[in-house]
C-alpha cells in the first residue's frame, strides 16, 4: 500500500486547527489544543492507535470549548478519510474492549462508508476541571460524520469520569488500529466492491 497520510488544515472564525494522521506510526504524537484534558485524550487515540497524530488548534475558548472540541473531530475525521483512501486492502472491521482500573469500554469501528455513531457513555460527572466532558460526544459525532464511519461506544462499568473516558479513547484508538490493519489482499472488503 502506498503511504497511509492525512493533511488537514481548518480556518473559520472559531477556531484554527491543522491535523496530520499516519496511519501507519508508531504513536508518536504532537497535540496541543488549549484544553488539557481533550489533549490528553488525543494523546491515549494517537499512542494506542500507534497513529502518529499532530493536532495543532487555536479556538476561541474564551468562550467555551465546544467550537475546539468539535471542530478538532471534523479535522481529523477529514484526515482519516484522506490517509485510507478508497479504503482497499484494509480489515474494515475492529473491535475492543479496554479496562482502566473499574472503568470498562466496549467499542466497535466499521469502515462502511456510512456514518453512524451509538453513543452509550453515562459518565459519574458532567465536568472535569473546567472541561464539559459531554462535548467528547460532539468529537466523535464530528469525527464519524466526516471520516464517513460507523462506531459503537458502549461504557460499561466506571466511578471515575477520567478512568471512563481514558478507556473511551483507548478502546477506540486499539478498535480503530484493528480496522485499518493491512491486509495485504488489495481489495475492498465490501460485497459491493466499494466503501463510500
Amino acid at each position: 500500500m502506498s503511504t497511509r497520510v492525512g493533511r488537514v488544515a481548518r480556518d473559520t472564525k472559531e477556531t484554527k486547527i491543522e491535523v496530520e494522521v499516519d496511519l501507519d506510526g508508531s504513536g508518536t504524537v504532537d497535540v496541543t489544543t488549549g484544553v488539557p484534558f481533550f489533549d490528553h485524550m488525543l494523546d491515549q487515540l494517537g499512542r494506542h492507535g500507534r497513529l502518529d497524530l499532530t493536532v495543532h488548534a487555536q479556538g476561541d475558548l474564551e468562550i467555551d470549548e465546544h467550537h475546539t472540541t468539535e471542530d478538532v473531530g471534523i479535522a481529523l475525521g477529514q484526515a482519516l478519510a484522506e490517509a485510507w483512501g478508497d479504503r482497499a486492502g484494509v480489515e474494515r472491521f475492529g473491535d475492543s474492549q479496554v479496562p482502566i482500573d473499574e472503568a470498562l469500554t466496549r467499542v466497535a469501528v466499521d469502515l462502511s462508508g456510512r456514518p453512524f455513531l451509538v453513543w452509550d457513555v453515562t459518565p459519574p460527572v458532567k465536568t472535569i476541571g473546567t472541561f464539559e466532558v459531554h462535548l467528547l460526544k460532539h468529537f466523535f459525532e464530528a469525527l464519524v460524520a466526516n471520516a464517513r464511519i460507523t462506531v459503537h461506544v458502549h461504557n460499561v462499568s466506571g466511578e471515575n469520569t477520567h478512568h471512563v473516558y481514558e478507556s473511551v479513547f483507548k478502546a477506540f484508538a486499539v478498535a480503530l488500529r484493528r480496522a485499518v490493519a493491512v491486509t495485504g489482499s488489495g481489495a475492498v472488503p465490501s460485497t459491493k466492491g466499494v466503501l463510500q
